[in-house]
C-alpha cells in the first residue's frame, strides 16, 4: 500500500482498489502461473468488463494487504477472472485466522491482437493453462447491474482529456483509468449541486458497488472526449449514478464505455450508512426525473 493511495476520507480510494485487482491479475499470470501459456494473456488482453462490490474501508498500514485471484469461466474467446481483496488476523486457539474481506470483484476479459485491432480465441494450451486456476463453484462476483438509457445533461457533463500517463504500452486508455474518470465527472456533478446549494457542503458518501463495460479502446488525442454522469435512482440512504464515455469525432457518436455506480451515505463519526439530509434527497430526486 502506498499513502498516495488514501482519498481525503482516509480510506483506500475506490480506484485504487482496482489498480491492485490489475496489478495482482498480472502478476498471477506472469508470475505465478505454473504454464508459460499465461504468458500472452497477463497483457495481451482487453478488461470487457469489472464489477466490484466494496465491502469494509481499507485503511493505510504498512503490513501488506492480499488479493485471492481465481478464473470461474472460460469460454471460445474470454474468460472471467474473480478477486478477493483481504487481510488475516491472528490465529485463535484452534489455528483459525479472522479474515477480513475488503473487495470482491471480477473482470471479463478478452485476448486482442494489438496489431490487428480485433479480438481471438483462446488458444488449446491457453485453456488448459487457465484450467488449472479454474474455481467455478467460488463465483463471488456481484450481480451484474445493467447501465439505463442515457439521459445526458450540462449538469453531469465532464469533458475528459487524457493524460499521457492513462495510456499503456498498447496506446490505449487503461482500464483502470476509466473508473477515474467517472469518479472525476460525479465529484465534478456534486460540486455544481453544491453551489446551487442543492447539497450540503459535508455530506460524505462512499462507494458500495462500481460495475464498468468497456464498449471501445480509448486513445489519447488533444480533443476531449465527452463524459455524462446522471443520477438513476435514489435510495433510502444511497444513491445510484449511472454514466458513459462517449467519442464524437466521428460520424456519429460512439459509446467507449457504460458506468453504473451505487454510493452510500456515510457518517464518518459512526461508520455507518444514514439518510442524507432531506433537502439533499429532493434535490437529487429531482435529477432522476429530468429527461
Amino acid at each position: 500500500m502506498r499513502w498516495a493511495d488514501l482519498d481525503m476520507l482516509g480510506h483506500v480510494n475506490n480506484v485504487t482498489y482496482v489498480d491492485y485487482l490489475q496489478e495482482a491479475r498480472v502478476d498471477m499470470l506472469r508470475v505465478h502461473a505454473r504454464s508459460p501459456m499465461t504468458d500472452p494473456l497477463a497483457e495481451g488482453v482487453l478488461v470487457a468488463s469489472h464489477q466490484v462490490t466494496y465491502l469494509e474501508p481499507l485503511l493505510f498500514d504498512h503490513a501488506p494487504v492480499y488479493v485471492d485471484v481465481w478464473v470461474t469461466e472460460i469460454r471460445a474467446a474470454s474468460f472471467t477472472m474473480a478477486y478477493e481483496i483481504f487481510r488475516e488476523g491472528p490465529a485463535d486457539e484452534h489455528g483459525v485466522a479472522a479474515r477480513t474481506v475488503y473487495l470482491r470483484a471480477s473482470s471479463v476479459l478478452t485476448p486482442y491482437l494489438f496489431a490487428e485491432a480485433c479480438p481471438r480465441r483462446l488458444t488449446p494450451d491457453e485453456r488448459s493453462a487457465l484450467e488449472v486456476y479454474l474455481h467455478p463453484e467460488a463465483v463471488l462476483h456481484p450481480h451484474r447491474i445493467e447501465v439505463g438509457e442515457a439521459r445526458p445533461t450540462e449538469l453531469g457533463h465532464y469533458p475528459v482529456k487524457v493524460r499521457f500517463s492513462d495510456v499503456d504500452v498498447y496506446g490505449h486508455v487503461n482500464n483502470v483509468k476509466f473508473f477515474e474518470y467517472f469518479q472525476e465527472g460525479r465529484i465534478a456533478m456534486m460540486a455544481r449541486l453544491r453551489e446551487q446549494g442543492s447539497a450540503a457542503r459535508d455530506l460524505h458518501i462512499v462507494v458500495a458497488q462500481a460495475d464498468m463495460a468497456f464498449r471501445a479502446p480509448m486513445e489519447m488525442r488533444p480533443e476531449p472526449y465527452d463524459l455524462h454522469v446522471w443520477v438513476a435512482r435514489v435510495g433510502s440512504k444511497s444513491l445510484v449514478f449511472d454514466g458513459e464515455i462517449v467519442d464524437h469525432a466521428g460520424e456519429s457518436p460512439l459509446v467507449l464505455a457504460r458506468s453504473r455506480v451505487v454510493l452510500v451515505f456515510f457518517d464518518l463519526a459512526t461508520g455507518r450508512s444514514v439518510a442524507p439530509p432531506e433537502d439533499v434527497r429532493t434535490a437529487l430526486e429531482a435529477l432522476t426525473r429530468e429527461p
